[in-house]
């Protein structure tokens, strides 16, 4: 597509789960043309459900539109020969495998591909890293959440850590992932050289427990669960109505005096226990009280959209059904549609060269002739590689 910002860009995303294949999805949304590389088992993934349908669970399918299909049986020495000769034309390299599935492939260092494949961006996702500690140990989304503290702030103060609701630890080094591919190719624009890319779900993950760490570091004081409130701003929190909960998000003075004012109460702004946040959070109780007090008859709804409309951040807690179906969300387009495929719209919107959905998620080895004959394979030759099973099972 020629209008995409990404187009003429190549890909490999030899990755599996979330992390890798999230990054890839998201290159393959604005142009890339991005190949999956699956084992003849395939992407786990396809098979996180139900829902199921004849393309996989809808968990594989919201992370891998936008690419081409290939199966490689990466165990056997053909099927590497072929993975190499598309590294040989590819700009990018995405996968998560084991240092030591890399070593018996004789790389015993995984920069080492980039001195193999001068040009290539390597984007290489790992739990904790290759080395140190904990190096090449294995790391999937709540275990690292565990590990990095994120479920030690998450809960209520009398409940046990609980896990996150979203895997953001993976979705937040899908994102980094990203990053740092572009980041590595608008650097190869000026050294003709690529890099290794190295992301691990450990450090991603430290790095979003904010503002717990930057907190703990200042203080020294460890953070403990607050429920819905925040550790450093007042009032941020869960509030019940006579209907629908909502929550208030207040940022600033000025919107604590238009929130108060809205409510019917603006001397409450004035109260010298709340005229700044500090005050509000060593009162946070009784602010707590007052709020209540007077969001307790009201219907939740309607007063999420005045107070939203006089410029305070309040939103009815809905669930996900109930979000999606939102006229905004329809607006902004954020369920995408074609035949059998449900998935998540967008999120970056670009003003000339838009993201778009091309292709659906490919059926295993989808497009493995394609892309062979593309890397300079005839039809014998491929042939004699799916007869020998480097292209998964003959049938």
């Amino acid at each position: 597509m020629n209008g995409s910002s990404l187009s003429g860009l190549r890909v490999i995303d030899a990755s599996r789960v979330l992390a890798g294949p999230y990054c890839g999805q998201m290159l393959g949304d604005h142009g890339a043309d991005v190949i999956k590389v699956e084992p003849p088992s395939g992407d786990e993934t396809r098979t996180f459900g139900p829902p199921v349908n004849a393309g996989g669970a809808a968990y594989f399918q919201a992370l891998n539109r936008n690419k081409r299909g290939v199966v490689l049986d990466l165990n056997r020495e053909d099927a590497r020969e072929v993975f190499w000769r598309m590294l040989d034309t590819a700009d990018v390299l995405i996968e998560n495998f084991k240092a030591s599935t890399l070593a018996s492939w004789g790389i015993a260092d995984p920069a080492a591909l980039c001195e193999r494949f001068p040009r290539l961006i390597h984007c290489r996702i790992t739990g904790f890293g290759d080395d140190g500690p904990l190096g090449g140990l294995p790391g999937y989304d709540a275990a690292v959440q565990a590990a990095c503290g994120l479920m030690s702030v998450n809960g209520t103060a009398d409940g046990p850590p609980l896990r996150l609701g979203v895997p953001m630890v993976d979705l937040s080094t899908g994102m980094q992932a990203a990053i740092a591919v572009l980041a590595a190719l608008a650097e190869r624009a000026k050294s003709g050289r690529g890099q290794l890319c190295d992301v691990a779900l450990h450090d991603c993950a430290l790095s979003i427990a904010h503002p717990h760490l930057a907190n703990y570091l200042w203080t020294g004081k460890v953070p403990e669960r607050s429920g819905n409130g925040h550790p450093n701003i007042a009032p941020y929190d869960a509030f019940d109505t006579a209907t629908v909960p909502v929550y208030v998000a207040v940022g600033n003075e000025r919107q604590f005096a238009t929130l108060c004012a809205a409510l019917g109460e603006p001397a409450l702004a004035r109260d010298p226990r709340f005229l700044c946040n500090v005050d509000r959070i060593a009162h946070r109780a009784e602010l707590r009280a007052e709020l209540e007090r007077l969001l307790a008859d009201r219907d939740g709804r309607e007063v999420s959209d005045a107070l939203m409309a006089a410029g305070v951040p309040v939103a009815p807690i809905l669930n996900v059904a109930e979000a999606i179906a939102t006229p905004h969300a329809a607006h902004r387009q954020m369920a995408l549609t074609r035949g059998d495929y449900r998935g998540p719209g967008f999120p970056v919107k670009l003003s000339r060269t838009p993201a778009s959905l091309r292709t659906l998620p490919p059926l295993p080895g989808e497009h493995s002739d394609d892309v062979l004959r593309e890397a300079g394979y005839g039809s014998a030759d491929i042939a004699r590689l799916r007869d020998a099973g480097a292209l998964g099972d003959p049938d």
